[in-house]
């Protein structure tokens, strides 16, 4: 479940209480928010715990979300509006004089707001009184249906799989690893996401002659998401020597017991489903023994498992069927009769057959359905037709629940900090590259990942926090790694595998995280109550949206697409006018320009909460960037990245925005190579990436020396900017100087030794386009 959206509400509240005098006249409405919002974290707590799967507790934890959602809008406009003008001394004071009416009825207004939220939560309490979680548990009614999944899959060593394909080479490399005694292994493991064949392939082994041959007892268990230490050494005991006695003595006994024979005898013990370490750790005092040629295969989802096992442990990495293997597995199954002799597969069953196995992804358990799906539909080429029509929901209806169960136990088994992170990855189009860096910057923003701070500690920044919860969801095979840093070996990009992406659709919409809106759907929007997140995958008209309570917006296609303007007759007109009519030519600008500013209107003056603006591919914005956009007060993050505008001057209400934590001026625009960003950046103190314009012109001068969090500092250039300030920038870790400079102006403002970047954090440095010679001191500076 989502604790992040309490979780954030409720530090809003701390960060506001710190201070008692911004609190006067919503004190006593604020602590009882605060009360009510940490009763519903409690509840959050317990049914997750309790793993309550049930109609009543999945309606009220969106519920409690929304609420949540709520009270940290309202006390985040009392922060900005009210209680950021109460500090400062007597001039602020006759400032604050002059508008005390209207401060007087905004604290009506949040008072008001706030009692809402409150007697909402009180309606839900009385609700709940009739729901008890621990009564539904009792009930049976609302246990968790993962539990149900895991009993379904158990595996049997002893049924094997007759279709099997692409598994020669593991079963070849784990054969070697296990059998060489010289080797210091103890623990070898097979690691991969689920569906990828990992407990077929160790069936293989356990039945593999050379194996068979080399160890005097084969054990297998099966140790599944919820582990039970007793039972799991109970069940290799029964393999071996168990007797009645056995079943009676502690586990302390059982454990030596059993330390003690694989000492004396050489056994393979396979391991079936380890999810985490901390079921390792349960069981690994049965697996102590030092002196032993005794070994222990598991199959598991997670990596970081056998390192923690054995630091000499192999790891051995299933991947994907490639192209010609899923094909491969795919006639076994789908074509029965393709052993028999002179059998010849129909060439438009074939060619459905070869376009429809490619939504599997090379995942050979959605292979299997689906040529299970198709075996039992053929030789009837209109069935493979509608099939082939609608591979995916062939794949998600009830035949297809196996593949499903298996990829949602991945899911099921995240910790509840990992679940928002997990369910954000819906946001980004199938098969789209998703940039490490941009994600974590979004995950802080939206407030899903928050700084850690420990007792005698700096304690961790949200950014290392969501970097090791990426590092968490790539460990659990739940992400597919496509770029690492050649340095430091971090995530610079990745992918999600199609079907596990459909987990994650499918998690999504059942919590209503977010709306996928697109030309077809959009329209929906207006009909829908209250939408936090929409992620345009294809351009629609915003004016859908009738949410002022929206907060995350972003863009997956350019502003306004060539498509949208072929629309208009007179843009079309314009665009094929060979003679070049300039009437033509001015209406068409006019008509284009209204349509962009009526976009920017609607956006800025209707979405006053939004925290996330986004814009990934660019596209035409229009002629400039509105004033307006100093509105958006609230927002954590805003990419420009691309747009083209027809003026090169960005608008000084930027400087309103100071809750900014990122922000992406590279913009383009049609008629200048540089933009003109005004000074108002030194405002934005929470800023902690700043990515400037590839080129500024002469009038932009910017002083940046305020902005003591800033990580990421990009397009930094000494004719723009002062060389001073990178001193006060402690936190830097990407630093990109942008040219053409003269190296001796370092020199010149900071003496002859400049000690120009003071960070213990840099890790990143690039400077493009220097002239003159770069003093190795300065190098050693700028890295310490």
């Amino acid at each position: 479940m989502d604790f992040s959206a309490v979780s954030s509400a409720l530090k809003a509240i701390g960060e506001l209480t710190q201070e008692v005098t911004s609190l006067w006249g919503v004190d006593e409405q604020v602590e009882g928010l605060a009360s009510e919002l940490r009763w519903m974290q409690s509840f959050l707590k317990v049914a997750d715990a309790r793993k309550v799967d049930h109609e009543v507790i999945r309606t009220t934890v969106v519920e409690i979300i929304e609420l949540a959602y709520d009270a940290e809008d309202v006390i985040e406009v009392f922060a900005l509006k009210v209680a950021s003008k109460r500090k400062g001394g007597f001039s602020n004071c006759i400032k604050r004089s002059a508008c005390f009416l209207k401060e007087g009825c905004l604290l009506h207004q949040i008072k008001s707001e706030i009692e809402k939220i409150t007697t909402r939560i009180e309606v839900l309490t009385r609700q709940l009184k009739t729901y008890d979680v621990s009564k539904l548990v009792v009930d049976g009614e609302g246990l968790s249906s993962s539990t149900e999944r895991l009993e379904a899959r158990r595996p049997y060593p002893h049924v094997m799989d007759d279709n099997i394909v692409g598994l020669d080479d593991g079963i070849k490399d784990l054969v070697t690893v296990l059998l060489d005694e010289q080797s210091e292994r103890r623990v070898v493991s097979i690691c991969g996401m689920g569906g990828l064949g990992k407990t077929t392939l160790a069936k293989k082994i356990y039945h593999h002659s050379q194996v068979v041959g080399h160890f005097k007892h084969l054990v297998w268990v099966y140790v599944s998401q919820h582990c039970q230490r007793r039972k799991v050494w109970e069940d290799i005991l029964s393999d071996l020597i168990l007797s009645e006695e056995d079943r009676k003595v502690n586990v302390e006994k059982l454990a030596k017991k059993l330390s003690s024979f694989f000492e004396e005898n050489k056994c393979l013990v396979i391991l079936d489903d380890v999810w985490s370490i901390e079921a390792w750790d349960s069981l690994k005092q049965a697996f102590s023994a030092r002196e032993t040629k005794s070994k222990i295969l598991l199959t598991s989802r997670n990596k970081d498992i056998v390192s923690h096992a054995d630091r000499n442990g192999y790891l051995y990495e299933l991947q994907e069927l490639n192209y010609n293997q899923s094909w491969e597995l795919f006639q076994k199954i789908a074509f029965p009769q393709t052993n028999s002799p002179g059998y010849k597969i129909d060439a438009k069953m074939k060619e459905l057959g070869e376009e429809m196995v490619k939504h599997c992804a090379g995942l050979p358990l959605a292979i299997i359905i689906l040529g299970g799906i198709l075996a039992t539909k053929y030789p009837s080429l209109a069935e493979w037709l509608k099939v082939s029509a609608n591979v995916k929901p062939y794949l998600n209806n009830d035949k297809g629940e196996v593949l499903r169960d298996v990829l949602a136990l991945s899911y099921d088994d995240l910790p509840p900090y990992l679940r928002p992170c997990f369910l954000y990855l819906s946001h980004f189009p199938e098969d789209y590259e998703i940039p490490a860096n941009r994600l974590i910057q979004l995950w802080v923003a939206e407030g899903i990942v928050s700084s850690k701070q420990e007792e005698g500690d700096e304690g961790q920044i949200a950014e290392d926090v969501a970097e090791g919860y990426l590092l968490e969801l790539a460990e659990r095979c739940m992400i597919q790694v496509r770029e690492r840093d050649i340095a430091t070996l971090k995530i610079r990009s990745f992918q999600m595998h199609d079907l596990m992406r459909d987990v994650c659709l499918s998690k999504e919409k059942q919590q209503k995280f977010l709306y996928i809106a697109d030309q077809s759907n959009a329209c929906q929007l207006s009909s829908i109550g209250r939408v936090r997140r929409v992620s345009a995958h294809k351009l629609f008209w915003i004016q859908c949206i009738k949410s002022p309570h929206l907060r995350s917006l972003l863009f997956f296609d350019t502003f306004l697409p060539g498509e949208e303007m072929e629309k208009e007759k007179v843009l079309t007109m314009a665009r094929h006018d060979e003679s070049f009519n300039p009437l033509v030519w001015f209406i068409a600008i006019g008509v284009l320009g209204t349509k962009l500013r009526g976009i920017w209107k609607y956006m800025f003056n209707n979405f006053n909460f939004l925290r996330v603006l986004d814009y990934e591919r660019g596209g035409v914005a229009g002629c400039k960037l509105p004033n307006d956009i100093g509105k958006l007060i609230h927002l954590r993050f805003l990419s420009l990245r691309d747009l083209t505008f027809g003026s090169s001057k960005l608008p000084s209400s930027l400087g309103n925005l100071r809750c900014l934590q990122s922000l992406d001026l590279r913009i383009k625009n049609t008629r200048f190579k540089s933009a003109h960003v005004p000074n108002v950046l030194w405002r934005m103190q929470q800023l902690r990436h700043l990515y400037l314009p590839v080129e500024c012109n002469r009038k932009t001068k910017l002083k940046l020396g305020t902005l003591r969090n800033l990580q990421t500092l990009v397009n930094f250039n000494t004719k723009n900017c002062y060389v001073k300030d990178l001193i006060y920038m402690t936190n830097i870790r990407e630093l990109k100087i942008r040219g053409p400079f003269n190296i001796e102006d370092f020199n010149t403002e900071l003496g002859k030794n400049p000690p120009i970047v003071q960070s213990k954090y840099l890790h990143s440095l690039s400077i493009i386009n220097y002239e003159g010679r770069l003093d190795p001191r300065h190098l050693t500076h700028l890295l310490t």
